[in-house]
Parts: C-alpha cells; structure tokens; sequence
C-alpha cells in the first residue's frame, strides 16, 4: 500500500474533461489525502466530487469535496486545467488570447484568495508553455514551483505508441519528447531506448516506424479530439506523474515545462526539457548531449515561443518576476544574460 501524505490538490477547471480525469487518476493513486475539485459550473464540480466520493471506499482514504477559491490558501498543489476550445474560423493567436485572458483573470483571483506558502502551481491549460512563463512572471511564486505539464503528456504517448508498433511492454520505452507542447516538438530518437537495449537497433525499428510514430505523436491531440472530443485518461495520468513526483519526494526525471535559463542555449522561456521533479519543486533540468538536429530544434521551439510570447506581452503587459528561486540560488530572467555554463543547473536541497 501506498503511504498517503497529508496533501491537499485543488483542481481548478476540475469538472470539465481533464479536470475530471485528473481527480479520478489522484483517487486511483492514492498518494492524495485531499482532491478539492472548483470550476465555474459549482453544479458540475460537485458532480464530479459526488461521484469520486462514491468510488471512495474501493480507492482509498481520501477528503474528496467541491469547493471554490477559498480552498486555494489552504492546498499544497493548485492544478490548473480550466481552457478555451477553438471556434470555427478562429485563427491560432485568437484562442492563445482568450485563453491568456481566461488564465490570467483565474491567476489573478488565485492570487487574491492567497497562495499557501510552499505551494506548488501546475499548469495544464494550452498553450501551456505560454502560460507557465505568464505564470511564473505573475504568480509571485519561485520559478521551480510553477511547473507547466509540458511534453509530460506527449512523451506518453510517444512512448505508447513505440511499444504498440514494436510490440514490445509500454513501460520498457524509455524516449522523451521535449520542447514545445505543440508543432514544433522535438522527438529525441538519440537516447531512445527499450529495456535499455538502444531503439534503432530493436528489430522491425526503421526510418519509416520512425516518421509515423511521431506523427501519430505530434497528431493525437487533434485525433482524440475529432474521435471523442479531448484527451482525458492519458493527460490525467500525465499529471499524475507531476503530482505524485512533488508529493512524494520521488525525484523523477519528467520532461515537463518550466523557466529556461541557459541550457541547451536555450533561455527566458518556458519549454520541456528533462527535469528533477520532487521536494521544492523543479529540483534540477539536465542537458543531454544531443545530435545537431535535435538541439536545433529545441532552439526552434524556444524561438516559435518567444515570439508568441513577445505579442501576448505586448497585448497584457510585461511583469518581471522579482522573486528569487526560494531555494537558496537567484536566477537571472533577463533574455540579455549571461548564460549558464554548464551541463545541468541544479537547486538546493
């Protein structure tokens, strides 16, 4: 059995989709002493809590209630899933517009209701590397407590989708994706493996496989999307992932979203690369040797994000984060900063 911590999460967003899915993952996981589940529609929030509560007795012993923002000072975990779905004929920067207002108003109330001390903040909604620089900016929380689920997601089903083409066990895949959540992700074929053996040396692996699987990868948001309207189990356990690594102190390496400081040449945005997740938060990110492609793309992804960046600032306003990383180290936030030489930047304990 697993230990149950005295954690409270509180789901904003937590009656739609994926806010539901999240709670039901938690409840299955049991690490959670405490799901508060808030969203616009309190008829549906409590829906959702209701029909968690009657599971409760086949899951396990945890506090499962709707509540609203007086819940946040009180919650150790603040999961943000609440979001905007495109409308016919709207351009890609209109939804990022309505979404970064969406977000930003919910932050803005989040802020007001007090943040707990020591809380951590996951964002979920899209376009998520967006949103966690936003958040990081404006929160008022150190960067390594804002963390933005990322690739986390994409690299499941990369990962899923190599197993199920190679028949071979889902868990044995060890491959991330990193960058962007978004079209100009970056598959890291190098350090792919299975069971440890490297992947392009597994039998029936070929460029073809190769191609395909990616855009079965890079393609599934949309897949789900016509097939059943969203992704629900696979981003629920995704962030699952998150919240059990920063609840239990695991210190899993997750390919997960957070401020960029120098690495893989690579700064002042929020992007996946593969991160040290457990106690304080965002523990350590660590630079891989990649091939030439493959840190040229990320570096394209951090570029197709600055600039998305840029126009959503110069749309709401710049805020500079005046907090220090709160775990003993000041990073700079400036994009005209030094960078950080060396292979891995890592907090302390």
């Amino acid at each position: 059995m697993k230990e149950t911590y005295a954690m409270k999460v509180s789901i904003i967003g937590g009656g739609g989709l994926v806010g539901s899915m999240t709670a039901y993952a938690l409840q299955c996981g049991g690490a959670i002493s405490s799901l508060c589940i808030i969203d616009a529609n309190k008829e549906l929030a409590k829906g959702v809590a209701t029909d968690l509560l009657h599971g409760a007795s086949l899951a396990a012993d945890q506090r499962i209630a709707a509540g609203d923002m007086s819940d946040i000072p009180s919650s150790d975990i603040l999961v943000i899933t609440a979001g905007l779905r495109r409308k016919p004929e709207e351009s890609r920067l209109d939804l990022i517009n309505r979404n970064v207002d969406l977000f930003l108003k919910l932050l803005e109330e989040v802020k007001a209701a007090g943040l707990k001390q020591g809380a951590y903040l996951i964002v979920v909604s899209n376009p998520v590397d967006v949103l966690t620089y936003l958040a990081v900016q404006r929160s008022g929380l150190p960067w390594q407590r804002v963390i933005g689920l990322g690739t986390q997601l994409d690299t499941a089903r990369f990962r899923s989708y190599l197993a199920q083409r190679l028949k071979v066990p889902p868990t044995q895949v060890q491959a991330m994706i990193l960058g962007e959540h978004g079209d100009s992700m970056v598959p890291v074929w190098s350090s792919a493996t299975i069971a440890g053996l490297p992947l392009d040396q597994w039998p029936g692996f070929s460029p073809t496989l190769q191609r395909e699987v990616f855009e079965e990868t890079k393609t599934a948001g949309a897949t789900l999307i016509k097939l059943k309207g969203g992704s629900g189990f696979g981003v629920g356990l995704s962030i699952r992932e998150v919240v059990h690594a920063l609840a239990l102190d695991s210190r899993r390496v997750l390919p997960v979203s957070t401020l960029q400081h120098g690495l893989y040449g690579v700064r002042d945005v929020c992007l996946s690369v593969p991160t040290v997740i457990g106690c304080g938060g965002a523990r350590q990110q660590i630079e891989l040797p990649l091939t030439a492609k493959e840190r040229l793309g990320l570096q394209n992804s951090a570029k197709v994000l600055r600039e998305i960046i840029d126009k959503v600032e110069a749309r709401v306003g710049t805020v500079q984060s005046s907090t220090s990383s709160g775990l003993g180290t000041r990073l700079p936030n400036s994009r005209n900063s030094r960078p950080i030489p060396r292979k891995a930047w890592q907090a302390s304990p």
